[in-house]
């Protein structure tokens, strides 16, 4: 019995750390004020004509404070790009402007707000290598999540 409950406990800690997207095209993510995303692994696919990644802040601080958005990019490529946005400023959500690493990225939202941002399936490959991250100042080192794709 208590096995069987290990088990099933488990099981439930993995499914709220992992989302399989609706459709597997819209990816749903909340924020806190502790920098943390709820979902550490996403799936989407490449084959959706547009794919939708749907923010909410969930926290009471305000986006000054503790600010939160989504930036997709090739793994590799997270950490320069947050570092390059921390030049780019809280008028450019702190995303490069026009940078071909950043696949798509949302607005900043402060506490109790929401943000979405679409983008072509076909930015992404199947099998590749692709994270979600936070590019407020400070918070790309926890806020951060693996992006699978599939065909």
């Amino acid at each position: 019995m208590k096995t069987a409950l290990l088990l099933a406990g488990l099981t439930l800690a993995g499914l709220s750390s992992h989302a399989t997207a609706a459709n597997n095209c819209t990816v749903k993510l909340a924020g806190n004020d502790a920098m943390q995303y709820d979902v550490k692994t996403a799936t989407v696919s490449a084959s959706c004509p547009t794919i939708t990644i749907e923010l909410t802040h969930t926290g009471k601080m305000p986006v000054t404070a503790m600010g939160h958005n989504v930036v997709i990019s090739q793994t590799a490529m997270y950490q320069a790009i947050a570092n390059d946005g921390l030049k780019a400023g809280a008028a450019s959500n702190y995303v490069p402007k026009n940078d071909p690493r950043v696949i798509a990225s949302t607005p900043l939202v402060g506490g109790g707000q929401s943000t979405k941002a679409s983008f072509p399936g076909s930015r992404l490959k199947a099998g590749g290598d692709y994270a979600y991250f936070c590019s407020f100042p400070g918070h790309s080192a926890l806020m951060r999540g693996k992006l699978i794709v599939v065909k």
